[in-house]
């Protein structure tokens, strides 16, 4: 009896050691977290494993995961997958979808991520600015210039083509005018002045002939003239010859009929008319972007993806070299809490380290067993 119970006795303390000494040291991997000193000497075995070799594992760590883990190769076919893709251009197009379909205004935006306030005023205060400064320039260097070298040649051949259209239509309108009532009440009260002031004589011819008479005489020969070619041809020459003149001055020659003010503000008025981002900067997005929802949803955010993945896959190796990730993933490493670590660690492998407890135990026993047998045959 006293054989069996010393055998046990040995199995007991065999496990016990093996056990608590796989115990020991599994918690020696992380404890203690700092060194222990007995007056300057420090404590063999503190800090613990990790700890203490914390800034290698850290060093070690970032070239793995820069060679073997996050390799320009293995993001690369992830950008390229088709279902990645996929699943990335839908989840931009909600997400662009949403932003155009919501309540917030341009002016809100800018205001709330870039801190840029009154952004319409300032808008307008700085097309302003460069209209006034553009408009400046353009005067200091073209005002010595004939206007017909400041306008495009274009425009200045459309307006030299122009001229016998306006000529048809001066003539047109003159012999409309001439033909009506008011026109001829007009032509009577002009032979009546003319008349008038040839004294004497004037006053014999309306008497003998009659205002009217005379009127219905004139009327018919002012358009036959207007009617005539020659007419027509001499309004063209003259209107020819002024556009020539026109064509010949500088163009400071028009600006110094204009006053300079009243120019910027006539360009800066239109221009915040007709340029609609003005009227879009106070709008909820939502009633200025319904039109163009569908077509930037479903062709633009696709083919920005696209382009998107194709700069970032070409420039990948560039991309990944300047970010450093071995650096990045070193420092991470070294700030790591390794409370925090060792927390990590066993909540992943709790079970298995509690099996290696019990190995240690298991072999503790039998050891003890196996002593506790020779023990007896000695």
């Amino acid at each position: 009896m006293k054989e069996v119970v010393l055998v046990l006795i040995m199995i007991v303390i065999g496990a016990t050691i093996g056990g608590v000494t796989n115990s020991l040291a599994i918690k020696m991997l992380f404890r203690p977290y700092n060194p222990m000193y007995i007056g300057k000497k420090r404590v063999p075995f503190t800090p613990g494993l990790i700890p203490k070799r914390r800034d290698e594992l850290a060093e070690q760590l970032g070239k793995m995961v820069v060679k073997h883990l996050l390799t320009p190769e293995g993001i690369q076919r992830k950008l390229l997958d088709e279902k990645f893709t996929s699943d990335v251009k839908v989840w931009a197009q909600g997400e662009v979808k949403a932003f155009l379909e919501s309540e917030t205004t341009l002016n809100n935006i800018l205001d709330e991520r870039f801190g840029i306030e009154d952004v319409k005023g300032t808008l307008e205060t700085r097309t302003e600015q460069w209209i006034r400064d553009h408009f400046e320039r353009f005067r200091v260097e073209n005002g010595h210039r004939r206007i017909d070298q400041v306008l495009p040649v274009k425009l200045t051949n459309k307006l030299d083509e122009m001229i016998p259209t306006l000529t048809q239509f001066i003539l047109t309108k003159a012999k409309d005018y001439f033909e009506s009532e008011e026109g001829k009440d007009r032509l009577s009260q002009m032979i009546d002045r003319f008349l008038m002031g040839k004294g004497t004589l004037g006053n014999m011819v309306s008497m003998f002939l009659g205002n009217d008479r005379l009127v219905d005489k004139v009327q018919p020969e002012v358009i036959k003239f207007l009617n005539d070619s020659s007419a027509k041809k001499m309004i063209e020459t003259v209107i020819s010859k002024e556009w020539d003149k026109l064509k010949e001055k500088p163009l400071s020659f028009y600006l110094n009929k204009v006053e300079k003010e009243e120019i910027i503000s006539l360009l800066n008025k239109t221009v915040i008319k007709k340029v609609p981002v003005y009227e879009w900067i106070d709008q909820p997005l939502n009633k200025w972007t319904t039109p163009y929802v569908e077509m930037i949803v479903s062709k633009w955010v696709p083919r920005g993806v696209d382009i998107a993945s194709g700069a970032l896959v070409s420039r990948l190796e560039g991309l990944l070299q300047k970010l450093n990730l071995e650096d990045v993933v070193k420092e991470q490493v070294q700030g790591f809490a390794v409370e925090r670590l060792e927390e990590m660690v066993l909540s992943i492998s709790r079970r298995e380290f509690k099996m290696i407890t019990y190995l240690g135990a298991l072999l503790g026993g039998m050891i003890g067993f196996i002593q506790g047998i020779i023990v007896l045959f000695l």
